[in-house]
């Protein structure tokens, strides 16, 4: 009898703690056409989504939409005039939207990666800032605000065709886009494409990612660094298996990881959590969307949001996440 009450009791307290889980809210699915590897923006109270990738032999998107609550989108301009929008790089700094890099033409002849910046104040008038930003052409390296610059860190400069020599560990940072200084030819963490980098506490965090093809490698490890040229290793292996193609954010003051793809697992459906970079937790939630890789991720009138990505197949989903005030980890 007491077994069957101690039983009784472990599973009532089970249903309690996942009645106060955090839930994942499908809000949309969104107008535009389902893709992953877009760029994507929090700018002006909307949320903000341009380019991607549909398949590997036809030129990637142009369009660009927005939303000021993650059920309603416009399309704000069908063809932009940025043509490497294929895992490209962005973000909002000095109130714009900014895009530069990325992968033109998938594995069609003509395809090439870029050095390109541009930005917008609005989504539809786009600025090339420079035609060669002084980095070499490339795709799918992180880039960050961090002390009034943008820093941009490491990348590939081929997608579907280069080997592991066209991965790169540099760092680069710039005040206006259009001028940018090499702050280290090689950063302490290994030459890598498809990672993430996030900015909290006034350190740059860089993790993850590795190289797709032709010589497949992912990593699990967590860098960070306060100017960019000097990086600690906060563990080699954090608790969320290697992956390529996750993404990440920061919020609620904790970094978070969501996704991603791997050889040996496909893709994953799982969101992990750091306030340092070193010690991880995992989010258990009683709804969550489809596991996925290259999907957008926002943090956006204090919820995390998850927009498209390839979840076999691609999606347009839109879906957010609300934790409660008093939530804790």
């Amino acid at each position: 009898m007491k077994r069957l009450v101690a039983c009784l009791l472990a599973i009532a307290f089970t249903c309690r703690a996942q009645d106060k889980a955090p839930d994942w809210v499908l809000d949309a699915v969104a107008p535009w056409q389902a893709r992953d590897s877009q760029a994507e923006w929090v700018f002006r109270d909307q949320l903000w989504i341009g380019g991607g990738w549909f398949q590997s032999y036809a030129e990637p998107p142009r369009d660009v939409w927005a939303s000021a609550d993650g059920k309603e989108w416009k399309q704000v301009e069908k063809s932009a005039p940025w043509l490497h929008s294929d895992l490209p790089m962005n973000l909002t700094f000095a109130d714009k939207m900014w895009i530069m890099g990325g992968w033109h033409k998938g594995r069609l002849p003509g395809h090439s990666a870029s050095h390109q910046v541009w930005s917008s104040g609005d989504g539809v008038t786009w600025e090339q800032v420079t035609a060669n930003a002084g980095w070499t052409p490339r795709l799918a390296a992180g880039l960050v605000e961090h002390r009034g610059r943008m820093w941009l860190l490491g990348g590939t400069e081929n997608y579907y065709f280069g080997d592991d020599s066209s991965l790169k560990n540099d760092v680069w940072s710039s005040a206006d886009g259009k001028t940018w200084k090499q702050e280290t030819a090689s950063a302490a963490w290994s030459p890598r494409a498809y990672h993430q980098a996030v900015v909290l506490n006034e350190k740059i965090y860089v993790f993850g990612g590795g190289n797709y093809t032709p010589a497949y490698h992912a990593k699990n490890d967590v860098w960070s660094s306060s100017d960019g040229v000097t990086w600690t290793c906060e563990t080699q292996a954090a608790p969320w298996e290697p992956r390529l193609w996750f993404s990440a954010a920061v919020y609620r003051g904790r970094i978070w990881v969501q996704g991603g793809w791997s050889k040996e697992k496909d893709n994953f459906g799982d969101v992990w959590h750091s306030a340092d970079g070193k010690n991880w937790q995992r989010l258990e939630t009683k709804n969550c969307w489809k596991a996925r890789h290259e999907h957008s991720v926002f943090v956006f009138q204090d919820k995390l949001w998850i927009a498209g990505g390839h979840a076999r197949p691609l999606s347009s989903e839109v879906w957010s996440l609300n934790l409660p005030e008093d939530w804790k980890p």
